[in-house]
């Protein structure tokens, strides 16, 4: 198995992110789940507010349905890390500094070109896992039409260290659906780190310069009277350097596969990250396709077997994605009034409680049984490893995981 990587130095991009469940149930089925709970941040609720009125918007809690489960906030250098250090552990060659334009089929293998065309290796299957912006895929026969969406966000990893927030909570103010600002607790990127916290602002991509244009005091100023809890984060940033700016973009590759050329994660589908399933998304594509190619008697039959088994999930979650992306982010002032007083209301009906437990979970229908997988045991903190993995050339970013 082969990784190539546009950059020098294998290297994570972004803050941080919400492990769920179901990624989870994936790394602890690679032998990985110590390892990432150890520098991860338990998570057992999302919870909102308006930030102008203080009323409670949004109150989701792992534990309103059984089995024990919950999340783990992690930088995303962790994950990254984790996974990276399995790869060199197993002898995986990692090839770096090599920019993956096109595929061409040479007989029943697929090479590699680089941007100049070059032939980079050819290989009996190609997994791209380079991402939403990935070149291989937006060149294959099966280019998905992107949708870029219109909101985006500011994002920093900054310390924690005498600030007042929830330690278990995915936190979040918002007014409207035009303002929305959240921390996460995303512990640490190496055993003896400090712990970190994920801050993130949302905006319009087409305010993004005049925002900057307006200075970084009168930003802070904006989020400060919405939360002033925030101030400790705030003095952290100096410089708009300091924060990454992501845009997000909803696409499908149907199906995830041309050839001996397989997508998985946003490589063949991403949405806004409203409900946060993107890198365990990714980790279950992952997965299944590993136990396609276990199971089946020849790739071709293996890439099928594939795109079944995580057919229904990823649609029932694009759309869930797509249907929930404007209560937080859009321009709607109906909605957002909506959102605030009947949905937060209806949500704390039975059996809404549960239901919206699973959608956050990744569990609101099953994703493990088609790809090979067992729930991993909450309650007991057992686990059985896998290690049987298909011997092929993944396409990877440093910007993805």
């Amino acid at each position: 198995m082969k990784f190539s990587n546009v950059s020098d130095t294998p290297a994570p991009v972004g803050s941080g992110l919400l492990m769920q469940p179901t990624g989870l149930t994936v790394l602890a089925a690679l032998g990985l789940f110590d390892t990432i709970q150890t520098l991860g941040n338990r998570i057992d609720r999302l919870h909102g507010a308006d930030a102008v009125r203080g009323r409670m918007v949004l109150d989701v809690r792992y534990d309103a349905a059984p089995g024990g489960r919950y999340g783990l906030a992690v930088q995303r250098a962790a994950l990254f890390n984790t996974l990276h250090d399995a790869a060199v552990a197993d002898g995986i060659t990692i090839r770096t500094g090599i920019n993956l334009t096109s595929t061409a089929q040479r007989a029943d293998r697929v090479v590699l070109k680089d941007q100049a065309s070059r032939d980079a290796g050819d290989y009996d299957l190609v997994i791209d896992a380079s991402g939403a912006r990935s070149m291989l895929a937006a060149g294959s026969d099966r280019a998905p039409n992107i949708r870029d969406l219109a909101y985006g966000a500011f994002w920093a990893t900054l310390d924690g260290a005498g600030a007042d927030y929830d330690r278990t909570a995915l936190s979040q103010r918002y007014d409207k659906a035009k303002v929305m600002i959240g921390l996460l607790p995303t512990g640490r990127a190496k055993v003896g780190d400090p712990d970190k916290v994920a801050f993130f602002w949302s905006l319009k991509i087409a305010d993004v310069e005049a925002v900057k244009a307006a200075g970084l005091d009168r930003w802070k100023s904006v989020i400060r009277d919405y939360w002033p809890e925030c101030q400790p984060f705030l003095d952290q940033i100096d410089d708009w350097d300091q924060l990454s700016l992501a845009r997000y973009a909803h696409r499908t590759t149907l199906p995830p596969y041309s050839g001996k050329l397989v997508f998985i994660g946003d490589s063949a589908h991403s949405t806004s990250p409203q409900l946060g399933q993107g890198a365990n998304m990714a980790l279950l594509d992952a997965g299944a396709l590993s136990h396609a190619l276990s199971s089946s008697t020849d790739i071709p039959s293996a890439l099928a077997a594939y795109a079944r088994a995580r057919r229904n999930h990823v649609r029932l979650f694009q759309m869930l994605s797509l249907a929930f992306t404007p209560f937080y982010q859009s321009d709607s002032t109906a909605i957002a009034w909506v959102r605030d007083r009947l949905v937060s209301t209806i949500a704390k009906v039975p059996p809404m409680p549960g239901f919206l437990a699973a959608i956050v979970a990744g569990t609101v229908i099953d994703p493990f049984q088609s790809a090979g997988l067992t729930e991993h045991d909450w309650l007991s903190q057992r686990y059985q490893a896998d290690s049987a993995l298909p011997e092929v050339a993944a396409v990877g970013s440093s910007a993805q995981i």
